[in-house]
This record gives C-alpha cells, sequence and structure tokens, in this order.
C-alpha cells in the first residue's frame, strides 16, 4: 500500500467516538461495586462503552498506519508495535495499548468469561490509559499536519 494523506475527518470522527465512549463509562455509577451491579444495565453498558471505544481506538491507529505510512491489514498486535516503530507512541504507550486491546479481544472472544468485577474495574483503573493513548495520537497527528489531508 502506498502511503497517501491521513483523513482529518476519520481523525475527528474516531476522536469524537473515543471521548462519548469514556463519558458514558464516567456517567456509571463507579463510586463503589455494589451500586454498579446493583442495576445489571450497568455491567452492559460498561461492557459496549469499554469495548467500542478500544476498538475505535485501534482502528484510529491502524488509518494512521495505512494512510500515513502505507501499512495495510494489520492485527492488533501489530497495530501497537508499528505505532511505536514510527514514533507515534512511546514504547511504554505501545505496551498500554497492546494491554487495551488484549482486554477486547477478551470481551469479544471470551465475553462469557468476563465478570462485573472485572468490568467494574477496567472502567476504574484504564479509563485514564484509554485517554493517555488517544491523547498521544491527537498530539502525533497536530504536529504532522503534513501527514493529513486538511488541518486538524
Amino acid at each position: 500500500m502506498t502511503p497517501s494523506r491521513i483523513r482529518a475527518s476519520v481523525i475527528v470522527e474516531r476522536v469524537s467516538w473515543i471521548q462519548d465512549m469514556i463519558a458514558g463509562i464516567r456517567k456509571l455509577p463507579l463510586t463503589d461495586f455494589e451500586e454498579f451491579t446493583k442495576d445489571a444495565r450497568n455491567t452492559a453498558a460498561a461492557e459496549s462503552y469499554l469495548r467500542r471505544g478500544i476498538e475505535a481506538l485501534l482502528d484510529l491507529g491502524r488509518h494512521i498506519l495505512a494512510k500515513g505510512f502505507g501499512v495495510a491489514g494489520i492485527e492488533y498486535k501489530e497495530i501497537c508495535a508499528r505505532l511505536a516503530q514510527e514514533g507515534i507512541l512511546t514504547d511504554e504507550q505501545q505496551l498500554l495499548l497492546r494491554q487495551i486491546a488484549g482486554y477486547s479481544n477478551r470481551m469479544v472472544h471470551f465475553y462469557h468469561e468476563i465478570t462485573s468485577q472485572e468490568l467494574y474495574n477496567l472502567c476504574i483503573h484504564h479509563i485514564e490509559d484509554m485517554e493517555t493513548l488517544l491523547n498521544a495520537l491527537i498530539e502525533w497527528t497536530r504536529k504532522n499536519p503534513e501527514l493529513t489531508d486538511k488541518q486538524i
């Protein structure tokens, strides 16, 4: 695949989506596990917000790699590694994204093993990680405007 311009519209759309998913998680009753599990819809909402937010984060990384660097058809682990290899994420951030991608994989393929406690813990302890990674991707695109089709 030949590198082309990263589509600013895709960046803006994915960033907005991820921010909406994080906001949805933050609206859940996360101060106490008992309160969180009082209504089964909270667990379902948490899983959906997390899974969709993580998928969008990885999709954003995939778009940057495909359009900006001509890297196509790669899996989650390779997305993480290539983002670090291209200097988009630090090695530490790459490991964090790899860990978060693993959560998505568990939610999709091992959904029957995911407990309410695990979802609660992900919401409590890893939302900031998603924001950190999102901010790193946003910052990189802002520092490299020549690679996008429009100013972001």
